[in-house]
């Protein structure tokens, strides 16, 4: 697989290094690089990548902040700083380099990132189910939202990533036996969302990084019902 990723230091010559390194890997493509992490922040929503290799030290909001806003991606810290080791831990990262950094050790990071992505493909499982093309594999890494057919109220409309299909006579209690508890969430009585797909969300509504045809991002109401297991799993 080719890996899609972010580079953030605050430092430039740290910055042009990292991605000289990155660069030099026919299966890794630099989306895009930033030196100011509030800037990736605003703009993190609207860009497709698998993992973000980042510096720990910069000002204002550091490594650790930025990677606990991070939803569902692989984190590869990079830093001068050994002490915190623990705390880029605590949140899961894949790998944690200290500067200066040797290509080989980058290497090793990465390949380990590529197998912690193929496992999660592999844990999250499918479902061979009935739908409007006939018997299909229904992954369910692939699904962004979930909602009732329009066309029948028996039916259910999965909007995948890159594509569409309708769902034969299942109910929304079904699906949810089949589905990864912890990566979807019914947020009222016709939509499931995948949890990987929130942007933000307020007291009644759920805004999410999937996008309209005008470019805008889509928001679903948040049912009062469906509100506390809501909150409690994200």
């Amino acid at each position: 697989m080719t890996l899609r990723c972010i580079l953030l230091d605050d430092e430039l010559p740290g910055l042009r290094y990292l991605r000289s390194i990155c660069e030099q890997f026919t299966d890794v493509e630099v989306v895009r690089a930033f030196d100011d992490p509030q800037k990736f922040l605003l703009q993190e929503a609207d860009l497709d990548y698998d993992t973000c290799i980042m510096d720990i030290q910069m000002p204002l909001v550091n490594g650790v902040e930025v990677a606990s806003r991070l939803n569902n991606k692989a984190i590869i810290f990079v830093t001068a700083y050994k002490e915190y080791a623990a705390n880029a831990f605590d949140l899961e990262a894949v790998d944690y380099i200290v500067k200066p950094i040797q290509p080989m050790r980058l290497r090793k990071a990465i390949d380990k990132v590529v197998k912690v992505l193929e496992a999660k493909k592999d844990k999250g499982g499918f479902a061979q189910l009935n739908s409007n093309r006939g018997k299909i594999l229904l992954y369910f890494y692939q699904i962004a939202f979930i909602s009732v057919s329009e066309s029948d109220k028996r039916d259910k409309q999965v909007v995948l990533d890159d594509d569409e299909v309708v769902l034969k006579n299942i109910s929304f209690d079904q699906l949810l036996q089949l589905l990864p508890a912890n990566e979807f969430l019914r947020i009222n009585r016709q939509t499931i969302i995948a949890k990987r797909i929130v942007l933000s969300y307020t007291h009644d509504s759920v805004l999410t990084k999937r996008k309209d045809i005008h470019g805008k991002h889509l928001g679903f109401q948040l049912s009062e019902n469906y509100r506390k297991a809501f909150l409690e799993n994200l």
